[in-house]
């Protein structure tokens, strides 16, 4: 594994989470592509849009967030992540407390990596 490109997409792994901590949507705006689709734990099919409005209206707030057992599988100019994310938060009025894994895909365009796709179950 070229592990230069395993420490970018780390780095780039724990700039999400802070702009999911502080609602930093100019940074989610650079970090997730424009055709992203990302299956949600509840079976939501959730576009780029859906998610930087999630943020920007405040309906999304993270209080807490951390990743554990993370593992990053490099192919070519695509990176695929599994991740635990413990949050804790709320979506509008419901709360978010517990563990998520995540599966995200970046993909490198023109030396910028950004997700392309992924999901999320609670475990």
């Amino acid at each position: 594994m070229n592990t230069t490109i395993k420490n970018t997409i780390e780095q780039l792994e724990n700039q999400l989470l802070d702009a999911m901590l502080h609602a930093d949507v100019e940074t989610l705006d650079k970090l997730i592509h424009p055709d992203l689709l990302f299956n949600s734990a509840m079976g939501q099919t959730v576009t780029k849009e859906i998610d930087l409005q999630s943020y920007s209206s405040g309906l999304m707030k993270v209080h807490n967030i951390s990743a554990t057992n993370q593992q990053i599988n490099i192919i070519g100019d695509t990176a695929v992540v599994a991740v635990t994310i413990d949050m804790n938060g709320e979506y509008g009025v419901q709360p978010i407390s517990g563990k998520v894994r995540f599966l995200r895909v970046w993909k490198q365009f023109n030396n910028n990596w950004q997700i392309i796709a992924g999901s999320s179950v609670m475990i």
